[in-house]
């Protein structure tokens, strides 16, 4: 395939890595510790967009007080939680995940990671795909005014990357990614390995669905502009 004239941005949880439901057990965890009873699917719908803005809306709908104390502390349990499952070895790499920025990379197509996670959670994600953040551009909570559904991730991706954010590509697997991709500008590619459905996705955004990064990897010639 000749180089293409597009770049891409990958959200990190459920895109690249298979680790949406660890992140709801985590924040259930969290949750618990703190006294906050809240069901599981509850907290899925909600898995993807910035941990403050998260735990806002959690404790909103719970009618607790909103306190910075009470925030930090639910982020510090969430983030020892689901650390505790990385090194119980049930966080791994979606299939396909290796491949697909091992292809991008030979093919020279620009690519980047933009998550909602900080990088005391994200480093191991970054470890276990094999992504020197030295040497790829990363970009996590910690560096933006505004995560998910804000587009403040992607567009510092994209500058990272100089590349103009109209010419990439947002590859997530919530509707907050596909959201922020709207209001960045970019075109939406949404993943099914997330847990959302392709018409929530779709309404969300995304012009094309897949069922997880091998998926996408197959069917790269659709998406992938040429120069």
């Amino acid at each position: 395939m000749p180089r293409s004239s597009t770049a891409f941005l990958f959200d990190l949880d459920g895109t690249l890595i298979d680790s949406v439901y660890q992140h709801v057990l985590a924040w259930k965890e969290a949750l618990d510790r703190e006294g906050v009873v809240l069901p599981v699917w509850n907290i899925h719908r909600k898995i993807g967009m910035s941990g403050g803005l998260f735990t806002n809306i959690l404790l909103r709908e719970t009618g607790l007080d909103i306190t910075e104390e009470r925030i930090l502390r639910l982020q510090k349990w969430h983030a020892e939680a689901f650390n505790r499952h990385h090194t119980q070895g049930s966080v791994r790499p979606l299939p396909g995940a290796r491949e697909l920025l091992d292809f991008l990379t030979k093919e020279g197509i620009p690519w980047a990671i933009a998550t909602s996670g900080r990088m005391q959670t994200a480093a191991h994600n970054l470890a276990a795909l094999g992504v020197d953040p030295d040497k790829v551009p990363v970009v996590t909570r910690d560096m933006v005014r505004h995560a998910k559904p804000d587009p403040d991730l992607f567009l510092a991706a994209a500058e990272r990357l100089d590349v103009d954010i109209h010419q990439s590509l947002v590859v997530g697997d919530s509707i907050w990614d596909m959201l922020a991709a709207q209001r960045a500008r970019a075109l939406g590619i949404g993943l099914l390995s997330g847990g959302y459905g392709q018409d929530e996705l779709q309404r969300s955004g995304a012009f094309r669905v897949y069922d997880d990064p091998a998926d996408l990897l197959r069917h790269i010639d659709e998406v992938a502009a040429r120069d």
